[in-house]
């Protein structure tokens, strides 16, 4: 896997978007040199190579907005066809528009008539190719697993169902002894791998090193050219989570990360108040009309006030518009949103699904109490129990808590005490690599869910 902004991502997923970015070039310039032969209005002068660039880029955005890129999006199966064909239709309607409102960033309309006719067809055709593809045995990395019980088998679990990232299991010492195996055992293991045939890689999931690991052995495959990883390692990487389970503060402390540092702090807090003031302006117009709303539509304040724990466990009043009916908690106490809760009222559910509720948090963003990405902000009355229940709970509040976060696009709302540790490991991934560009990434994922209305 390669890291790019801060986020590890499959090299198959970086070759199909090379591969379609190239189609996409080639489709729209191939076009341009047949509308120079069918029309006497198309020339070089009209779509110049850098009006090229306006339709690639809205074939790959288009691309990225149905999920062609991610994991699930590598192998092509029914889904995919119906993806790709809301992509490419998506694309037609976009650059109809763009044509309509800004007609200097495109070249000729022939230009752009061939060229998405050319790709349309070009793109399913590349598809297919790259599918076929990496379904050869030898471009699959072979992977054994040293070691046993829960840490092993969490990590099998996982790369079988990521299994388009092209990781093939072969071997897994520990599969039937559960752990139980002793260091010479483990180093039996190891020695025996040319058995197996080709092996890429050896990953190393022992929730004991010290007194197990066979480092001698290891050590020799290492200075062979054999790649050997930690299963932790891994899994941070694949699922995009840290993994609290057999976590050591040693593994923070000497980690290649949790890097907070004064200067990034600062421009980050900068650049969310600007995020800010920026989509509060964009929002005003519809301020009136949802409180409006809210009021029309059931009793009570439109704004929802509660106090919430925020960096350094500091305590601040969060602001929201109203969903849930006034006397939503007059009965329970504080309790968790479920699925279909009774308590959300019928334009309280559009508001959630919108994230349209969440306007007033950008006040809070401007006052210094959040940030505009980070772990979401709990109440006092469930901190304190997560924090006794889950290890490593009140890291989450070394930084602001956000609007939105790696966890909120990476996991479903947290409804459970298992969802809570869960997304736990999602904020610590996010903290040991927090980066400008980062939150970038989160806040055009975010986007992207708000586009499409996902969860909630």
């Amino acid at each position: 896997m390669v890291r790019l902004f801060q986020v590890y991502y499959p090299v198959r997923s970086l070759v199909l978007l090379a591969g379609e970015t190239v189609v996409a070039c080639s489709s729209f310039l191939v076009a341009t040199f047949i509308a120079l032969g069918i029309t006497s209005t198309a020339s070089f002068e009209s779509s110049p190579a850098y009006k090229l660039l306006a339709p690639v880029a809205v074939a790959i955005l288009c691309s990225h907005l149905f999920d062609l890129y991610s994991v699930r999006g590598l192998l092509l199966h029914g889904e995919i066809y119906v993806r790709v064909f809301l992509a490419q239709s998506t694309m037609a309607f976009l650059l109809a528009g763009l044509e309509y409102v800004w007609p200097e960033l495109l070249p000729d309309n022939w230009v752009l008539l061939i060229g998405a006719v050319i790709f349309s067809i070009a793109i399913v055709g590349w598809r297919y190719g790259f599918t076929r593809l990496m379904k050869h045995a030898y471009l699959r990395q072979r992977v054994y697993v040293l070691g046993g019980g829960s840490l092993a088998s969490e990590l099998i679990k996982t790369i079988r169902e990521h299994h388009n990232l092209g990781f093939e299991i072969v071997g897994w010492a520990g599969a039937v002894d559960n752990g139980s195996l002793g260091k010479d055992e483990l180093a039996s293991s190891v020695l025996s791998l040319q058995r197996l045939g080709r092996i890429d890689q050896v990953i190393v999931a022992l929730p004991d090193r010290r007194e197990k690991m066979p480092v001698r052995e290891l050590l020799a495959l290492r200075l062979a050219g054999m790649k050997v990883e930690d299963a932790h390692s891994v899994l941070e990487k694949v699922t995009g989570r840290l993994q609290i389970e057999g976590l050591h503060p040693s593994n923070i402390i000497f980690s290649d990360g949790f890097r907070l540092n004064r200067p990034l702090l600062v421009v980050q807090r900068g650049f969310w108040v600007l995020v800010s003031l920026f989509i509060l302006v964009a929002c005003l117009p519809l301020i009136p009309f949802i409180a409006l709303a809210i009021k029309c539509t059931s009793r009570g304040p439109v704004l929802l006030s509660q106090e919430r724990v925020g960096r350094r466990g500091q305590r601040f009043r969060l602001y929201k518009f109203r969903t849930m009916r006034v006397d939503a908690e007059a009965d329970t106490g504080p309790q968790w949103t479920s699925d279909n809760d009774p308590r959300i009222t019928p334009l309280g559910r559009f508001l959630r699904l919108t994230r349209l509720d969440e306007i007033p948090q950008l006040w809070n963003v401007i006052k210094g109490d959040m940030g505009v990405v980070g772990p979401r902000p709990e109440r006092p009355e469930f901190v304190q129990w997560l924090s006794a229940a889950i290890p490593y709970y009140e890291l989450r509040h070394a930084v602001r808590p956000g609007i939105t976060g790696w966890a909120q696009i990476r996991y479903k709302y947290a409804a459970s005490l298992e969802d809570a540790r869960q997304k736990l490991q999602y904020d610590l991934y996010y903290i040991k690599h927090m980066s400008l560009a980062l939150d970038l990434l989160i806040m055009l994922e975010t986007a992207k869910t708000i586009l499409f209305a996902r969860g909630r």
